[in-house]
């Protein structure tokens, strides 16, 4: 759509044509907004307040930075306060946004704006972790039920949902390989529920095909959850491609510089919507202002955070792929990954995590030890980058005959590239190896 053309606010055909020029003063608060803006020459923003479409902002990187944000009216100030209150006044006779900080907050609504404009999504939850936002999804089950899930997950989704799940809430779960759609077809019951799946897999990297599995969900009945943590909105948007829920940990990218821990869910559908804002207020899910400040802040660097890691990373797989000392690569950027068609038909990039596998398991360690640019930790997603070996920590929980069976070994290592100059991470890891 054509973005509309700003106008004066003082003219008799803008804000409310009906009332006089005196009245049009305090008509609403959009139109103090509006004058405010255009008396201080920003024309633009006056179509990108929240009363407005975010569908007008076409471009990722104009969104990311515009959506959600407006213009203080008391101040003029082009970034939002943060709203730190726990209360909010409430009156019989009006009907109030803002009761009470569990249930919503204005610097938390500005950041759920902006998400669901990055996600194409109508609504968002922003929660106070990523498992915060597994759980609020995983409450919406009922004792009984049945859950489908890929086999190669996050080590905390993978915990969530085979003891929290199954031992307290007697929710059943079945991890398979869905890849294979026969094997998923044959692994849905008559109680199926629940779809959970990751795309690119953790730590392995597999490259899940949406659509046809939404396919699948939609025939079955069945809600179909996508975790987009690895690729994140700027590369691609699963609810475009069929998904009922997207979730996030805000922790990674979004946030962007390893100093918050958050979560989201995304959906376009009001039911789901309905329950899990529910689940979250009940739970006690709710982030604080000052972390969804950060995360909102660092989304206005996602689009060029993410092209520069990607750019990293997929001169780093190149590299490392050649290296004596590693048997395998996995990185669905390289034309020999088996899901590098698929992706690029379900993605607009291939993201910025490498996962290698040494010939010798027991240069592993030594490999790790070695390493002076790289960040010895878990997580990923910051503007730094960091390595970890997934069966010392971020898979250690995960039933070893599963690790064994995904071929999660003592030789893998995640790599993590972050957006440091792409010489200094290529004769970081190449000391490493020689050393190793």
């Amino acid at each position: 759509p054509k973005t509309p053309k700003p106008q004066n606010p003082l003219s008799t055909t803008t804000v409310c044509g009906s009332h006089s020029s005196k009245q049009r003063f305090k008509c609403s608060l959009d139109s103090l907004v509006c004058l405010n803006l255009y008396l201080c020459g920003r024309k633009r923003a006056i179509y990108l307040m929240e009363s407005h479409s975010h569908k007008f902002i076409r471009g990722f990187a104009t969104r990311a930075v515009h959506a959600g944000v407006k213009v203080d009216p008391a101040t003029g100030a082009v970034i939002p306060p943060i709203h730190v209150s726990s209360t909010y006044e409430v009156y019989p006779d009006k009907t109030s946004k803002f009761i009470y900080g569990r249930f919503d907050n204005p610097t938390r609504t500005n950041l759920e704006t902006t998400l669901a404009a990055l996600e194409n999504a109508k609504h968002c939850i922003a929660t106070s972790s990523g498992l915060a936002a597994v759980s609020i999804v995983y409450h919406m089950l009922k004792p009984g039920d049945h859950v489908v899930s890929n086999d190669d997950l996050y080590g905390g989704t993978t915990n969530y949902l085979l003891e929290q799940g199954t031992e307290s809430e007697g929710i059943q779960v079945d991890l398979v390989d869905m890849r294979d759609h026969k094997a998923f077809l044959a692994a849905i019951k008559p109680n199926t529920k629940l779809v959970w799946v990751e795309t690119p897999t953790n730590p392995t990297l597999k490259i899940l095909d949406i659509q046809a599995l939404s396919a699948i969900c939609k025939e079955k009945k069945l809600i179909l959850v996508v975790d987009n943590t690895f690729l994140t909105p700027c590369l691609q948007n699963p609810l475009d491609l069929g998904a009922d829920i997207v979730v996030h940990s805000c922790t990674k990218y979004i946030g962007g510089h390893s100093d918050l821990i958050m979560g989201c869910t995304l959906t376009n559908n009001e039911e789901l919507f309905k329950k899990m804002k529910k689940n979250a207020s009940t739970l006690g899910c709710c982030p604080g202002p000052f972390d969804c400040f950060l995360a909102s802040r660092g989304l206005k660097t996602l689009a060029i955070r993410v092209a520069k890691a990607e750019d990293n990373a997929k001169k780093l797989a190149e590299m490392l792929s050649n290296h004596p000392k590693v048997s395998e690569v996995l990185y669905p950027g390289l034309p020999k990954h088996p899901g590098h068609e698929l992706m690029k038909k379900c993605a607009r990039g291939f993201g910025s995590m490498i996962t290698i596998k040494l010939k010798d398991p027991k240069n592993a360690n030594e490999f790790y030890n070695k390493l002076t640019v790289f960040g010895h930790a878990v997580s990923l997603g910051g503007v730094e980058s960091l390595v970890c070996i997934p069966v010392m920590v971020t898979h250690k929980s995960v039933p070893k005959e599963l690790r064994d069976k995904l071929g999660i070994t003592d030789s893998m290592v995640r790599l993590a590239i972050g957006i440091e100059d792409y010489e200094d991470l290529k004769d970081d890891l190449l000391q490493a190896l020689e050393a190793a």
